[in-house]
């Protein structure tokens, strides 16, 4: 939601110095990877085709270790992994389209004035963040310690990645309007729509799970005392932030449950009342051809029994009249019966 489909560069760098801030893009990940100075604050993003391989050669190319990588890899949606000299996230990336919800890993690696993002082709929402990078870096004071820059910058990264997940939530809503101008029309396929409720509560789950899993990461990050994280309470309270928000988007996507299972309620009360309309109809048709077999089954068995020899003698006059008042006094008994069950209501 929000992205478009395909990356200009796989790879850019970003850096702040004394000599003012430098911006390169690339295709290539060793041009990148050797722009490495240590000397100043330095961002570099890679967008790979195998997040497990190629994040792995990356990491080891930036002397980040192996084991950084494949613990945070380990895990389903987010991580947090602290070896003192290195830190390692793995944040959600959520692309939402109707109610499928593609969940992509986002790391991130820390080590001294050092900040490299890895993530899947499909993953393009910091090329934005990058178009303003420099100015964005010339910002952050030269004179702060280097762990308060670094935060600086991860704080960025990771509110980036929460907005654009936020937006999945929005997509969500407006396919469930959608939905809901089917559930109320009474001629709407059932199966149909049931196959789209089930769809959205889906989606909705793995979106709440996936913001549980962000909010875990930023409280780690807030409370964990990593070395390489700033101790200024001031920074500290804009990580703090990034929690609130995400708390915020978990209460929308809890209420967006509630409305659906609300939505549910009604869908299995419109079924209800159809069920019981088509079984009045079933009843109000089976009643008439009570009347109706009575009609015709009454004078059919009356006019066997005439038929025999034994009955010879009594005049057709006779024989019609009996025939004419038995049919009409069966009629009219089986319809009051009919009646007084009720099976000639139709609701």
């Amino acid at each position: 939601m929000g992205e478009a489909e395909k990356n200009t560069k796989k790879a850019f760098y970003v850096s702040l110095s004394v000599q003012g801030a430098k911006k390169i893009e690339s295709d290539d990940f060793t041009e990148i990877v050797a722009l490495l100075r240590e000397d100043a604050l330095e961002w570099m993003d890679f967008s790979v085709s195998d997040i497990l391989k190629d994040s792995l050669s990356i990491a080891s190319s930036l002397k980040f270790s192996e084991q950084l990588v494949t613990t945070i890899l380990a895990n389903r949606y987010s991580a947090y992994e602290d070896n003192e000299y290195e830190l390692g996230l793995m944040m959600p990336a959520i692309r939402v389209k109707e109610f499928d919800v593609k969940v992509y890993p986002l790391l991130i690696l820390i080590r001294k004035n050092l900040v490299v993002t890895i993530h899947p082709h499909e993953v393009v929402r910091l090329e934005k963040l990058y178009r303003y990078a420099d100015i964005f870096m010339k910002k952050i004071r030269q004179d702060l310690p280097g762990n308060d820059k670094t935060t600086v910058l991860v704080t960025r990264l990771l509110d980036e990645n929460n907005e654009r997940n936020f937006m999945g939530l929005r997509a969500i809503e407006e396919e469930g309007d959608e939905l809901g101008k089917y559930m109320i029309d009474v001629k709407a396929p059932r199966v149909e729509i049931g196959n789209d409720i089930y769809k959205m509560k889906h989606g909705l789950i793995m979106y709440l799970n996936t913001l549980w899993a962000s909010l875990d990461v930023v409280n780690s990050l807030r409370y964990g005392d990593a070395e390489l994280i700033t101790d200024s309470p001031k920074l500290l309270q804009r990580i703090g932030i990034l929690g609130d928000d995400i708390s915020r988007n978990i209460s929308l996507a809890e209420h967006m449950s509630e409305v659906l299972a609300s939505g549910l309620e009604v869908l299995q009360t419109i079924y209800n009342n159809q069920l019981q309309m088509l079984n009045n109809r079933l009843a109000f048709l089976a009643a008439w051809l009570a009347v109706l077999a009575t009609v015709v089954m009454v004078p059919n068995t009356l006019a066997t029994v005439f038929g025999m020899p034994t009955f010879a003698f009594l005049d057709w006059h006779i024989s019609l009249s009996i025939l004419g008042v038995c049919t009409i006094l069966s009629s009219v008994l089986i319809y009051m019966i009919m009646r007084r069950r009720g099976w000639f209501k139709v609701q």
